[in-house]
């Protein structure tokens, strides 16, 4: 009878009657009675009542009952630890078993036992497995380390366990070599700065040896180690490359993938001229395409590791288009993929059987993927120049198939090939705008109204046809009315006679019925320009664009070398970096190649180019990225509840970059709207009733287009640094910060540019701040409510409160911050000026100055030299007074102006200086008194901040 009768009972008191058998003197009904046992806990019953009397089964010499209880042991364990302990005998003595099969499954449980009471107790019977004559267990007892490592880490450093795991690489077995390093692996993940696995040449030699004769699952083990290696030079990088290359023939795919990654890395350091190198090459292409012919799952991950190749080295895969091409029965994941790397590995060679095969695919019933196999053609014309012209004709026989969605495609990438390639291909243009009323999804209409937009002036009914999208404007989606509205505006400059009610009416449509800032905004911006400077929006509006690049979807550099370095993983899959997904990953490292052979790149040396005022490294006192993801993953989402709302700027400004005029449009046109602004003839007159908030500053790049001066409630010569690069893109997958700090109407703020030089949105944005000296943290959430595309910028004031926790900082202006992303959380530190602390009742009585600087002790005093400042000593102290410095006295003696000012920083602590200027001296002294002498030293690089700027 086979093993279900166990799972099958109708019996009431089970509890007791298994009890009854697991302490009969039977052996056979004690066996039958703990199946039963695992039985139950298997479907999930609670059987954790029997645990004293499993535990007593254990002293058998049945192999089968003994594996059975440790099953048992190991899943009860945890919620009864007291129990668990009187196991620990048995333990032991079955270390010593001479049965070796008995002493591996003994250290095999332990290792999975995880209860912290026991595990001081297996640290003898594991010393002596690991020392066992039997590989089989010493094997066992190697993962078992690893294991233990993880419920207390220090416990198995104390005892001398780690030294043990490296004695074991050098083992003869290579199945102990292999879980040795798999353990040592799995520890450095979780330690990325412990130097574990310290790899040099003899090491390396002993895994190679190992690597032949492993199981397979050991040689993968083996040769992701190997991939952390760097080698010296070229020389041993070759040397490593072709004992791994027979890895390569192996009928597991992971052994194959793992071994591409190790030769992927390692090519990097050999010279290109280098015979082997072609060798190599030419070896890396049958082992990838042969993976192609497995199951559609492990093509689809074969595919996805092989786009990562063909990226770093399409040189590899370039004879091997035809293994890329689409069979009909490849499920659609399969058939996009390969969609993808046949557009990456066309080239002049091979364009016309590209094309006779996308033209193929782009009349399948698959919608999905005839969509791609459109856009793929218009790919392939602008990567490939010689066949635009091929590419555009194929194109234009699909549009003649009136397939709705084929036309659609086809329209969104003839505008990019227009944008590749002006003035070549517009006499299509006829064509499109037939098809204009079969046009319904936005992209595509989008992409319709920016060609009609864009050779206005070669479409005789542009105006028509522009009016008649105009008709549902409100209906449209958001992408569409922006192009919609930027399309009028350019017929208008090029047509201005017969186009200004068209482009009144849309403006009045972006600026007064609609509710979407961005449309607003962009709506406000053209009427501003348009009314003052007509030739200005003509420079702005119709200025030339740049061609668009050949590869828009490539991976970004960094992050593609990050994941050759993961192939094989999850990482290459996803196209992510494993800390994009794996939760918690304290231990995830991000790897890099080495650099290439006569690059002059140390392998070894930290990169040398650093920022002005960035610290490169993430700073020791920021938590580590496990401990701070959980606090950043919850941020922002709320309002902050917490004390009142942080004092709004005084102009119409709404923080965060997004309604950039303000409260609405009733705010903008003081009041009431009171019908459409007229316009006068060719925009010479401005809007009627001109915004009241134009007066207000805008922040931003906006200043000058306005033409206004100043900031936003900022009294007249307060001091804010210009800008400096804060974490640059290099260091942060493609985001630029780049900031300043400033005290506006009494509200600290952070302002900061934020720019994405990657090729991917990103959203999701958040920001920390680390404990610092003066409890600088958030007021609200970092507002960056739009996506931030690719290579664009938005401007972020964020309001700051001094109410969060305090730590002494060195720097004591030292500011440690986190933002996150949906990529990553990156961090960076910054150095605030300390003058944006300086609050504005920081005025001091005559006489209370007088006697707090006798009553602070003549220690506390500090004395500064500002060099090369050209002030009057009333310049100097109105423009000290806009930063909150204020002047309570000043005397003249013997020709040198005394000046005694006081300033309150916003933990409360008051500052006294005294400065001295001679007249003709450029060299002032300033002399500070503070019961907090550390503070000195920030608020004279202040002083000198304000005075020479």
């Amino acid at each position: 009878m086979t093993d279900s009768k166990y799972f099958t009972t109708t019996k009431k008191g089970e509890i007791f009657e298994l009890k009854a058998e697991l302490n009969s003197d039977k052996k056979e009904k004690k066996k039958e009675a703990v199946k039963k046992v695992i039985a139950s806990m298997t479907v999930g019953k609670d059987v954790s009542a029997l645990f004293p009397d499993v535990v007593n089964c254990m002293q058998t010499d049945n192999l089968e009952l003994k594996k059975l209880v440790y099953l048992y042991l190991m899943n009860y364990a945890k919620s009864q630890p007291d129990m668990a302990i009187m196991a620990v005998n048995t333990f032991v003595k079955d270390c010593e078993d001479p049965n070796p099969l008995i002493r591996a499954l003994a250290v095999r449980t332990m290792g999975c036992i995880r209860v912290d009471k026991i595990t001081e107790y297996l640290c003898e019977p594991l010393r002596k497995c690991l020392k066992d004559e039997d590989p089989y267990v010493r094997k066992t007892a190697a993962v078992c380390v690893a294991k233990l490592h993880d419920i207390n880490a220090q416990l198995v450093e104390d005892q001398g366990f780690l030294d043990t795991l490296k004695d074991l690489i050098s083992d003869s077995n290579p199945m102990v070599v292999a879980n040795a390093v798999a353990a040592l692996s799995e520890i450095a993940e979780s330690h990325p700065n412990s130097n574990l696995l310290d790899l040099n040449p003899q090491t390396i030699n002993k895994l190679l040896t190992a690597l032949n004769e492993c199981t397979e699952w050991g040689q993968i083990f083996i040769l992701d180690c190997l991939a952390n290696y760097t080698p010296r030079d070229d020389r041993e990088s070759q040397s490593i490359c072709e004992r791994v290359t027979p890895r390569l023939s192996h009928a597991n795919s992971a052994v194959v993938l793992s071994a591409v990654k190790v030769l992927m890395k390692f090519m990097e350091m050999l010279p290109k001229d280098l015979d082997y190198y072609g060798t190599l090459l030419k070896k890396l292409a049958p082992p990838l395409v042969t993976l192609l012919s497995a199951e559609p799952e492990l093509q689809y991950v074969a595919l996805r590791n092989i786009n990562l190749i063909v990226q770093r080295r399409p040189e590899i895969m370039k004879h091997e288009m035809k293994v890329f091409f689409v069979k009909y029965n490849d499920p659609i994941y399969v058939k996009l993929e390969k969609l993808d790397i046949m557009i990456r590995l066309a080239s002049q060679a091979n364009i016309a059987q590209v094309l006779a095969e996308l033209k193929e695919y782009a009349t399948e019933v698959d919608v999905d993927f005839v969509r791609k196999a459109v856009r793929a053609i218009g790919r392939c014309a602008i990567k490939v120049e010689q066949s635009a012209e091929r590419c555009v004709s194929t194109l234009l026989d699909l549009i003649q198939t009136k397939v709705n969605y084929v036309v659609q495609e086809a329209i969104v990438v003839i505008k990019d090939i227009f944008r590749k390639y002006p003035n070549k291909y517009e006499s299509v243009i006829a064509t499109l705008c037939e098809n204009l009323d079969s046009l319904d999804e936005p992209e595509a209409r989008a992409a319709m109204i920016w060609i009609v937009g864009e050779y206005a002036e070669r479409i005789d009914n542009a105006d028509e046809l522009l009016e008649s999208f105009l008709e549902g404007f409100h209906d449209e989606s958001t992408q569409v009315q922006l192009q919609l509205l930027t399309a009028i505006v350019k017929l208008f400059l090029k047509k201005p006679t017969e186009t200004q009610e068209l482009v009144q009416q849309v403006l009045s449509l972006a600026t007064q019925d609609s509710d979407n800032p961005d449309l607003r905004d962009r709506g406000y911006i053209y009427w501003r320009l348009l009314s003052t400077d007509p030739v200005a929006a003509k420079e702005v509006v119709l200025a030339e664009k740049p061609l668009i690049s050949e590869e828009t979807d490539l991976i970004e550099p960094t992050l593609l070398e990050e994941l050759i370095c993961h192939i094989g993983t999850l990482a290459s899959v996803y196209h992510k970096p494993p800390s994009a997904f794996v939760e918690g990953s304290r231990g995830v490292q991000h790897k890099r190649l080495p650099g290439s052979a006569g690059s002059g790149e140390s392998v070894d040396s930290p990169e040398t180019t650093s920022t002005a005022g960035v610290s490169d490294a993430p700073p020791a006192v920021i938590p580590s990225q496990g401990d701070l993801l959980g606090d950043l993953l919850n941020l922002d989402l709320t309002p902050t509840t917490a004390g009142p709302p942080p004092p709004a700027p005084s102009s119409g400004m709404q923080l965060g970059g997004m309604d950039l005029l303000g409260g609405g449009l009733d705010s903008l046109l003081g009041g009431d709207l009171g019908g459409t602004p007229a316009i006068g003839a060719g925009f010479g007159a401005a809007p009627a009733a001109l915004p009241a908030s134009f007066s207000a500053p805008v922040s931003g790049g906006l200043d000058d287009l306005f033409d206004l001066g100043g900031g936003v409630g900022m009294p007249m010569g307060a001091y804010s640094p210009p800008k400096s690069v804060w974490l640059p893109a290099m260091k942060a997958k493609g985001l630029e910060i780049s900031g300043t700090f400033a005290r506006r109407a009494g509200v600290i703020q952070m302002e900061m540019t934020l720019t994405n030089k990657a090729m991917s949105v990103m959203t999701d944005f958040a920001i920390q701040f680390n404990r610092n000296s003066f409890g600088l943290s958030p007021a609200g959430p970092l507002q960056v409510l739009t996506p931030l595309s690719p290579n664009q910028s938005i401007e972020v004031a964020l309001p700051l409160n001094t109410s969060g926790p305090v730590m002494k900082m060195d720097p004591l202006n030292n500011l440690q911050v986190a933002v996150k992303n949906n990529i990553d959380v990156f961090y960076f530190s910054c150095q605030y000026p300390i003058s944006m602390l300086f609050v504005e009742d920081g005025k001091m009585e005559r006489q209370i100055f007088l006697a707090t600087w006798k009553d602070i002790p003549n220690d506390n005093e500090s004395q500064f030299q500002i060099k090369d400042c050209h002030l009057s000593s009333d310049a100097a102290s109105n423009k000290l007074q806009g930063s909150n410095i204020f002047t309570i006295a000043k005397r003249t003696v013997d020709g040198q102006d005394m000046l005694y000012q006081s300033m309150k920083l916003t933990n409360g602590i008051w500052v006294l200086a005294e400065l001295r200027i001679q007249a003709g001296n450029p060299n002032y002294t300033i002399s500070l008194k503070c019961r907090a002498a550390e503070v000195s030293q920030c608020v004279f690089q202040s002083y000198e901040a304000v005075l020479k700027n």
